[in-house]
Protein backbone atom coordinates (compact mmCIF):
# COMPACT_ATOMS: atom_id res chain seq x y z
CA UNK A 1 0.00 0.00 0.00
CA UNK A 2 1.16 3.36 -0.88
CA UNK A 3 1.74 5.88 1.82
CA UNK A 4 -0.50 9.28 1.44
CA UNK A 5 -0.95 12.35 2.98
CA UNK A 6 -4.95 13.24 3.41
CA UNK A 7 -5.28 10.74 0.49
CA UNK A 8 -2.57 12.05 -1.77
CA UNK A 9 0.54 10.38 -2.74
CA UNK A 10 3.82 12.11 -3.08
CA UNK A 11 3.17 12.62 -7.13
CA UNK A 12 0.25 14.02 -7.02
CA UNK A 13 1.16 16.66 -3.98
CA UNK A 14 5.02 17.66 -5.86
CA UNK A 15 2.69 18.01 -9.25
CA UNK A 16 -0.01 20.59 -7.36
CA UNK A 17 2.78 22.09 -5.55
CA UNK A 18 4.93 22.45 -9.34
CA UNK A 19 1.76 24.13 -11.47
CA UNK A 20 -0.31 25.90 -8.44
CA UNK A 21 2.17 26.77 -6.52
CA UNK A 22 4.77 27.93 -8.77
CA UNK A 23 2.50 29.78 -11.15
CA UNK A 24 1.13 31.84 -7.68
CA UNK A 25 5.18 32.50 -7.19
CA UNK A 26 5.26 33.85 -10.91
CA UNK A 27 2.28 35.91 -10.19
CA UNK A 28 3.83 37.04 -7.32
CA UNK A 29 6.83 38.29 -9.21
CA UNK A 30 4.96 40.01 -11.89
CA UNK A 31 3.58 42.26 -8.93
CA UNK A 32 6.55 42.79 -7.34
CA UNK A 33 8.12 43.97 -11.18
CA UNK A 34 4.94 46.39 -11.55
CA UNK A 35 5.26 47.87 -7.69
CA UNK A 36 8.88 48.29 -8.91
CA UNK A 37 8.03 50.14 -12.14
CA UNK A 38 5.39 52.50 -9.99
CA UNK A 39 7.35 53.22 -7.20
CA UNK A 40 10.54 54.53 -9.32
CA UNK A 41 8.05 56.78 -12.14
CA UNK A 42 9.75 54.31 -14.51
CA UNK A 43 7.10 55.32 -17.43
CA UNK A 44 5.59 53.56 -20.46
CA UNK A 45 9.08 52.89 -21.87
CA UNK A 46 10.62 51.91 -18.63
CA UNK A 47 7.46 49.46 -17.64
CA UNK A 48 7.96 47.65 -20.03
CA UNK A 49 11.81 47.09 -20.35
CA UNK A 50 11.14 46.41 -16.32
CA UNK A 51 8.94 43.82 -17.63
CA UNK A 52 10.80 42.38 -20.43
CA UNK A 53 13.92 42.17 -18.66
CA UNK A 54 13.04 41.21 -15.31
CA UNK A 55 10.25 39.00 -16.64
CA UNK A 56 12.73 37.05 -19.00
CA UNK A 57 13.31 34.01 -17.04
CA UNK A 58 9.54 33.38 -16.26
CA UNK A 59 8.86 33.59 -19.74
CA UNK A 60 11.65 30.98 -20.36
CA UNK A 61 9.87 28.50 -17.67
CA UNK A 62 6.72 28.75 -19.25
CA UNK A 63 7.67 28.38 -22.80
CA UNK A 64 9.31 25.11 -21.57
CA UNK A 65 6.00 24.06 -19.93
CA UNK A 66 4.49 24.76 -22.81
CA UNK A 67 6.32 22.83 -25.41
CA UNK A 68 6.38 19.50 -22.87
CA UNK A 69 2.94 20.03 -22.94
CA UNK A 70 2.55 20.22 -27.12
CA UNK A 71 5.39 17.20 -27.60
CA UNK A 72 2.64 14.96 -25.00
CA UNK A 73 6.76 14.29 -22.36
Amino acid sequence: MENTVFGFTEAQIAQFGLTFGLGAFVLYMLFIVLKLALDSKAGKFGSFILFLVLSFGMLGFLAKSLIQWLLGI
